[in-house]
């Protein structure tokens, strides 16, 4: 028997659905539904506009076509418990105000869904059959048929619609993240990085897992023609993203359809070697229906160090590579400020034009190495006492670097010595490992001291704790080890920790955009669902720039032994 309050209506499910601001209500539940799903960060327009539709049909039908009897006692004998509450509807009349609006409205969310979904073939079935779970028990020759019957009648109907074969069933699983033997809702990044002269690509996961990687260096190339030539690196991405990207993609054992998400780097870099980055990856972004992560450079170079070594924020970290040379304070996965950077060109670009000068790709040790390299090689033979260069800045109590001045310096120099052991450019110096020790130890003793001023501000300010301080040290420059002991030395004067990645964690590479996608997925931040109008940044600044405010607080920096 029915358990409950009588009522004055014969049966108030009859007239529920007609109830004042029903209706309305109704459409702001399935609105606020939508934005929860679309709120997800690892969900895309797509899936969530299934969802959404999914979600909405199945409540339709529990409650309007499975659910059957009344919460209330009625006097019709019981006959109440036998119908769902549609049969009981306007008391089975057909084609009334809340049928059509009922009937109606998973029409227009199916239309929706499949209109966002671009007509995907495994999201259009699934809404097929979503809608049709709702539309077929609607129907005026089931009215008072039995939930059984109703159900038979449904399965056949449907199953000459959807036949699903076991791949169709896992594709459909994929566009929801779920895949067989694989936790629920796993996050799984491609990260495809293209700034410079390095085509490269990994896959990781949220845990930080690399599970496939490859890289396609150019160095040979740029070696035998004295530099990079941006035109040269363009074309040599073109022939080989392709296959750099489906060699990660099989070391990893991970289709496309299912990534979370596609990261690219889009800024800073040379123009030519991003556009082949984003070029490709919107691509595959457009073929595969993923989310887009537009990366900053500087900012995956940053966050690297927490995908090898736990580290919280707020941390400092100085980049130093061949095209940058930064300090900046990490306050979050998007959250910088910038203390100082170079004001003309990078470390690693004056230490490659000073191994240029010197002629060391002609040197039988140094011959197949980067510019850096050399240096860095040779230094270890030399005695840099035998020259006195001067760090650059000395007077500017501010964090910026600057490395101009000091090439023109040792230029000016090398003519000398060439001089004066009559020999023309292009031969090798009988004291080429001497200058390579004295300009190694002259731009590590510049970093360390304007890393040294960092420190203390941020201190001062109290924007780092007074201990258990972490510095980071990344990009291709960081592998120098001669500049990393100098580091040591301004570390262990502060009472901070110096961590830097792996050596080839510190040169461009897929993971460190990869990774920086999973962190940004992990916030939900810059995911993109439209990429229209995404453009590369060949210049763009990482966070906000407080380098005037460091200068204006004049820290000075106590003197340090730099015995290395």
């Amino acid at each position: 028997m029915n358990v409950g309050v009588a009522h004055s209506e014969v049966n108030p499910n009859t007239r529920v659905m007609n109830s004042r601001g029903m209706w309305l209500t109704y459409a702001l539940g399935v609105g606020l539904l939508h934005i929860v799903l679309l709120s997800i960060p690892f969900f895309s327009v797509p899936v969530a506009w299934t969802l959404t539709n999914v979600i909405h049909n199945l409540g339709m039908y529990v409650f309007l076509h499975a659910v059957k009897g009344t919460p209330f006692e009625t006097p019709d004998q019981g006959k109440a418990r036998l119908l769902t509450h549609w049969e009981q509807l306007d008391y089975g009349v057909q084609f009334t105000s809340s049928r059509k609006f009922f009937t109606i409205s998973p029409i227009i969310l199916y239309f929706l869904a499949s209109f966002y979904t671009k007509y995907d073939t495994t999201h259009f079935i699934l809404n097929t059959a979503s809608l049709l779970s709702v539309l077929i028990p609607k129907m005026p020759q089931l009215h008072g048929i039995t939930h059984t019957v109703n159900m038979l009648i449904f399965n056949k109907t449907a199953g000459v619609f959807f036949k699903p074969s076991r791949r169709k069933i896992y594709e459909v699983l994929g566009s929801f993240h779920f895949y067989p033997g694989k936790r629920f809702l796993h996050k799984l990044v491609l990260g495809i990085e293209t700034s410079c002269d390095d085509t490269a690509a990994a896959v990781v996961d949220e845990a930080g897992n690399v599970l496939g990687e490859a890289i396609h260096s150019q160095t040979e190339v740029h070696l035998k023609t004295g530099g990079i030539i941006p035109p040269v690196a363009q074309q040599l991405h073109r022939e080989n993203i392709q296959r750099i990207v489906q060699e990660a993609l099989s070391a990893s054992a991970v289709s496309p359809r299912e990534l979370s998400a596609i990261a690219t780097t889009i800024k800073p870099g040379l123009a030519l070697s991003l556009g082949v980055g984003l070029s490709f990856s919107l691509q595959l972004v457009d073929q595969f229906k993923k989310p887009f992560i537009p990366i900053h450079h500087m900012e995956a170079h940053a966050l690297t160090i927490r995908l090898t070594n736990k580290v919280e924020f707020p941390f400092l970290v100085l980049l130093i590579s061949g095209g940058h040379c930064l300090l900046a304070l990490v306050r979050g996965v998007s959250d910088f400020l910038l203390l100082g950077k170079s004001l003309d060109i990078a470390p690693g670009d004056m230490l490659d034009k000073v191994a240029r000068r010197l002629s060391l790709i002609k040197h039988p040790e140094c011959s197949t190495m980067s510019g850096g390299k050399a240096i860095e090689h040779l230094a270890k033979q030399g005695n840099r006492l035998h020259f006195d260069f001067q760090p650059p800045m000395q007077r500017a109590k501010n964090c910026d670097f600057s490395f101009s001045g000091l090439q023109h310096v040792i230029d000016k120099m090398i003519m000398q010595k060439e001089k004066e052991e009559g020999i023309e450019q292009g031969h090798i110096l009988s004291s080429a490992a001497d200058i390579a020790a004295a300009v190694q130890h002259t731009v590590a003793c510049h970093i360390a001291k304007r890393t040294h001023r960092a420190i203390l501000f941020c201190k001062q300010r109290g924007l780092l704790g007074q201990s258990n301080t972490v510095l980071v040290v990344s990009g291709g420059v960081a592998s120098n080890l001669h500049i990393r002991k100098a580091l040591e030395i301004v570390t262990n004067a502060t009472q901070c920790t110096l961590l830097c990645p792996p050596p080839r964690l510190c040169t461009d590479n897929g993971v460190m955009i990869a990774w920086n996608g999973i962190e940004r997925l992990r916030a939900g931040l810059g995911i993109l669902h439209n990429t229209e109008g995404i453009r590369y940044e060949p210049k763009c600044p990482l966070g906000v720039d407080i380098s005037k405010e460091v200068g204006e607080a004049a820290i000075k920096v106590p003197r340090l032994k730099m015995k290395i």
